[in-house]
């Protein structure tokens, strides 16, 4: 079984994918950007104020499925730029308390914003 987590605090899924997914008491969230609900618009333009917004959007989805950011035992991160790894990494361990989950980072083309994120976390069915 599994069942479709949707929430209106972030923006709406842009293709054929659910915001996130549980099944077997985890959560499977699809990867998160840095815009806020009905704008196509990465907020800012620096890799700290787009993590930030980032993980907001991904701790509303964790909301909605019935678990937080301190449930997430694994992340994967795609970053426009590695080279701004650090700044990233600075906002990313505001949001996790320890232990940090599990963590992968991938430089890909992300076209016209600098992070995604998604995330595996425990949650409920």
């Amino acid at each position: 079984m599994k069942r479709q987590i949707t929430t209106s605090k972030t923006p709406a899924p842009s293709g054929s994918y659910s915001q996130a997914i549980v099944s077997g008491g985890v959560v499977y969230t699809a990867g998160q950007g840095p815009f806020r609900p009905g704008s196509d618009d990465p907020v800012g333009d620096d890799i700290a104020a787009q993590t930030r917004v980032t993980l907001e959007n991904l701790a509303a989805v964790l909301e909605a499925a019935g678990s937080s950011m301190e449930a997430v035992v694994k992340t994967t991160v795609f970053l426009q730029d590695l080279e701004e790894f650090a700044a990233f990494d600075a906002v990313y361990a505001e949001f996790f308390p320890d232990p940090k989950p599990a963590r992968s980072t991938v430089g890909c083309d992300l076209g016209f914003f600098k992070v995604e994120v998604e995330a595996i976390a425990a949650g409920s069915d």
